[in-house]
């Protein structure tokens, strides 16, 4: 007898291939039927003028500590997602050296807080993670910055030398022998972007010896983007390492005639070997910490030290000309303009939330610089702002790409995060298939599920097959809507009926089912 039937509903099944009517049927924790006899189930479930989806697998996340401070990881399960990659964009939170406080100021601004780390590497934090029970499925990455902080303590703004390469290689070979599927960096970020290409090319020489894949939030997605994917293409094409470019853009109304550029190098690299994707989070506007609008020498201080300087007008004049007329750097201020930034989470601010640096300038009696360095004068905790990035059209030239996958890029450090946090994949399937019908329904749900279990060589996941893992959502298309509001408190998202993980009933009515079945891949 199975466990749960599913009946009436129509079927994508994560491949691509075109929809079709089946009954779906589950027993213990596996989809075990696929057909129309309906045989006999605990519990029937029917899905009539409803579709039938794997659960959907987002490429770029950073759940590291959402597990541990949302154990039924609401954000996740919410919009349909059962499985994520976690430990993008080179943050981390394992291996934990003598450098931890450095790493947990780096990783609050994106990951959130957890006070009890109680793991020194991946193995220790799966079990720890393990124990309290995960909401939801979870890939693990090894990221590059806490690898610096264990091999170069503090001061790791600066090029490493030979002897603190070697041990990044040995403590990354580590992670990748004992379940990490990949590595990450992000160049863009202290203190990863005082990498050289000796120390990136000797990582990813370990990272190919396991057969895994190289994430990246590259360092220029503004002015230089062009050379920035070019850098990172090559590093793929010297070493013969899977790239995976992360959230694919170009930042700044004077660049977006550079995403045909972009999408014809990436081309030009896979006619020569190189095995590469990208992928999107389906917004125009993006989220990250309000301390990466300073320049990197600022970037290079610890916070303590930071909020002194910022205390000195000296610096400050120094920084603003940085910030103001960028040199070989992305500066999101000049980029997106004063108008287009806004602090989501302020710690030590919280009056501010919600208004643009123009606002809080114009309160203040400054103008947006000033604004921001006021703000961080003071910052003794998180701060997390979202910015205007690129335009309408290129994001969606870019997820027309057959070389797309879906990410969502969801943050957890902030109250109130950027919307695709906790609607994303929602937001992608009714507003650019059913409403802007610029991907077909099976093309749409194949990139949220089937391509990218397959580029992670997950087994028996991301499609509906009799003996996959019975992570599978049943969604009511017709009334699908993203719910999710940057600054507002989430619900639910419409049209969401059922999430199962393993097999397990996580979300039933748009509602979590306090279910902690999910498990490291």
């Amino acid at each position: 007898m199975l466990d749960y039937l599913i009946q009436g509903g129509l079927v994508v099944d994560g491949s691509g291939s075109e929809i079709y009517r089946s009954d779906v049927g589950i027993s213990s924790g596996k989809i075990t039927h696929i057909g129309n006899t309906h045989p006999d189930a605990r519990t029937v479930i029917d899905a009539s003028g409803q579709i039938i989806t794997p659960g959907f697998i987002d490429i770029h996340a950073h759940s590291e500590l959402i597990l541990l401070n949302d154990r039924f990881s609401k954000g996740r399960i919410a919009q349909g997602i059962t499985t994520d990659v976690s430990g993008n964009c080179g943050i981390g939170v394992y291996p934990v050296s003598e450098s931890a406080e450095n790493l947990k100021a780096l990783d609050a601004d994106v990951l959130g807080k957890w006070d009890d780390w109680k793991w020194k590497d991946i193995v220790e934090y799966r079990d720890y993670v393990s124990k309290r029970g995960l909401g939801h499925n979870c890939v693990l990455l090894q990221a590059h910055a806490p690898l610096r902080y264990a091999a170069m303590g503090n001061d790791a703004a600066r090029i490493a030398t030979d002897d603190e390469i070697a041990l990044m290689c040995d403590k990354l070979d580590f992670s990748l022998s004992n379940g990490a599927k990949g590595f990450s960096s992000g160049l863009y970020y202290a203190p990863c972007v005082y990498a050289d290409r000796k120390e990136l090319v000797s990582l990813l020489k370990v990272v190919k010896k396991h057969d895994g894949f190289f994430s990246v939030h590259h360092r220029c997605e503004g002015d230089s983007v062009v050379e920035s994917i070019t850098e990172v293409l090559d590093l793929a094409l010297e070493t013969g390492v899977r790239l995976e470019i992360s959230h694919l853009k170009a930042i700044g109304i004077r660049n977006q005639e550079k995403v045909d550029t972009i999408l014809s190098l990436i081309n030009k690299y896979i006619g020569m070997g190189v095995d590469v994707l990208f992928d999107q989070y389906p917004y125009t506007f993006g989220s990250t910490s309000l301390f990466s609008l300073l320049p990197p020498d600022a970037l290079m201080l610890d916070r303590n030290s930071l909020r002194s300087a910022l205390k000195d007008n000296t610096k400050r004049a120094m920084w603003r000309e940085e910030i103001v007329n960028p040199v070989s750097w992305d500066s999101i201020y000049s980029l997106s303009g004063e108008s287009n930034i806004v602090p989501v989470q302020l710690d030590s601010s919280p009056a501010f939330e919600g208004k643009s640096l123009e606002e809080i300038g114009r309160i203040m009696g400054c103008d947006g610089v000033d604004a921001l360095f006021n703000l961080l004068m003071v910052e003794e905790g998180a701060a997390v702002m979202t910015d205007v990035t690129q335009s309408e059209e290129s994001l969606m030239k870019i997820m027309a790409s057959p070389l797309m996958c879906f990410g969502t890029d969801g943050l957890y450090s902030a109250s109130n995060p950027h919307p695709r946090s906790y609607s994303a994949a929602i937001h992608l399937l009714s507003e650019y298939v059913k409403k802007r019908k610029l991907l077909s329904l099976e093309e749409a749900i194949c990139k949220m599920s089937g391509e990218v279990a397959g580029r992670l060589r997950l087994d028996k996941r991301g499609l509906i097959r009799e003996g996959f893992a019975a992570d599978v959502n049943i969604l009511d298309f017709d009334n699908l809507a993203a719910t999710a509001e940057a600054g507002r408190p989430f619900d639910r998202n419409n049209g969401v009926s059922y999430v199962f993980l393993n097999g397990s009933i996580a979300l039933q009515d748009g509602k979590p089912n306090k279910n902690a079945e999910g498990v490291f891949l």
